[in-house]
C-alpha cells in the first residue's frame, strides 16, 4: 500500500518535531515510498539494536532451510560447543523467542556455519540480497539507508532472492506468527506482534532503532533516532510514528 504524499508530509512534521536528525523510511515490496529528506541512502548508519534480525535471525533461517539445523532438536544434539551458551536442553525455537537468546543462538550459527557471524552474514545474506554497504565494524553492525531498504522490501516480496536460502518466503512467514502459545510477551523467531496487524524488531529498553513489517498491508518502516536509545523522547516517538504509519490503515 503506497503512502499517500499529505500522509508522508505528515510523517515528516512528526519526526522532525521530535528528533531532527533521525533516519526513517516507508515503503513495501517495491521498494521505498517516502523517506527522510536529504538522506543520503549510502551513507552509513549505527543499526547495531538490529543485529539480530538484519544478520542472526536470517542465517539461522538459512540453516534450517538447508537443514543444518531443526528448530526444535535441543542444543545438545549439535555438540557440546552449540550448547554452550545454554540449557543442553534448549532449542533454537525457544532462543528465538526470547530476547536475551542471541548470544546462544549466534555461537550455535557459527557451530554449524563454520563461520563468523559476520562471514555468514555477508555471504549468506547481505551479498545475494544486494546489501554490499552492510558491515560489522567496530564493535556495532553499519548499513547504509538503501541497504535496509532492500532488506525490508525483500521481506514483502512474493519471491525468493536467488541463491540464497536465508529470508525465503517460508522463514520470513513462519517467524512472522505467535510461536509462543498462550505464554506473554507473545513473540514470533526474533520478531514480536505490534498493534495493527504489524511485526517489529527493536531493543526491549529505551527508543533505539526500529524496523516493522505488516504482510496484511504490503508496508514496512524504519526509524533510527538520533537522539540516542537512552532519551525516553525517541520510545515516545517510536510509537507515535508506528501508530501514524499504520493505524489508518488498519481502520475499518
Amino acid at each position: 500500500m503506497t503512502l499517500l504524499s499529505d500522509q508522508a508530509e505528515d510523517i515528516r512534521a512528526l519526526v522532525d518535531s521530535a528528533d531532527p536528525g533521525a533516519v526513517w523510511a516507508v515503503g513495501g515490496p517495491d521498494g521505498v515510498h517516502a523517506s527522510s529528506p536529504r538522506q543520503d541512502g549510502n551513507a552509513a548508519c549505527d543499526v547495531g539494536g538490529l543485529a539480530p534480525v538484519l544478520a542472526l535471525w536470517p542465517v539461522v533461517g538459512s540453516l534450517v532451510e538447508e537443514g543444518a539445523l531443526r528448530l526444535h532438536t535441543p542444543l545438545a544434539a549439535y555438540g557440546d560447543a552449540a550448547a554452550a551458551d545454554a540449557s543442553r536442553a534448549a532449542t533454537a525455537h525457544q532462543l528465538l523467542t526470547r530476547a536475551d537468546g542471541t548470544a546462544a543462538l549466534t555461537r550455535l550459527a557459527e557451530h554449524l556455519g563454520d563461520a563468523t557471524l559476520a562471514e555468514l552474514a555477508t555471504t549468506r545474506v547481505w551479498g545475494p540480497l544486494g546489501m554490499t554497504g552492510t558491515r560489522f565494524a567496530d564493535g556495532t553492525l553499519l548499513a547504509p539507508l538503501a541497504d535496509l531498504v532492500r532488506f525490508q522490501s525483500h521481506l514483502l516480496s512474493p519471491a525468493d532472492t536467488a541463491g540464497s536460502a536465508a529470508l525465503t518466503r517460508t522463514w520470513v512467514t513462519e517467524s512472522l506468527r505467535i510461536r509462543t502459545g498462550e505464554l506473554t510477551p507473545a513473540r514470533g523467531l526474533l520478531w514480536h506482534p505490534a498493534p495493527h496487524g504489524v511485526w517489529c524488531h527493536h531493543a526491549a529498553q529505551g527508543g533505539g532503532p526500529a524496523l516493522w513489517v505488516s504482510p496484511r498491508h504490503h508496508r514496512w518502516a524504519l526509524l533510527l533516532p538520533a537522539a540516542g536509545p537512552a532519551c525516553l523522547g525517541t520510545a515516545s516517538l517510536r510509537t507515535a510514528f508506528r501508530e501514524a504509519l499504520f493505524a489508518p490503515i488498519s481502520a475499518p
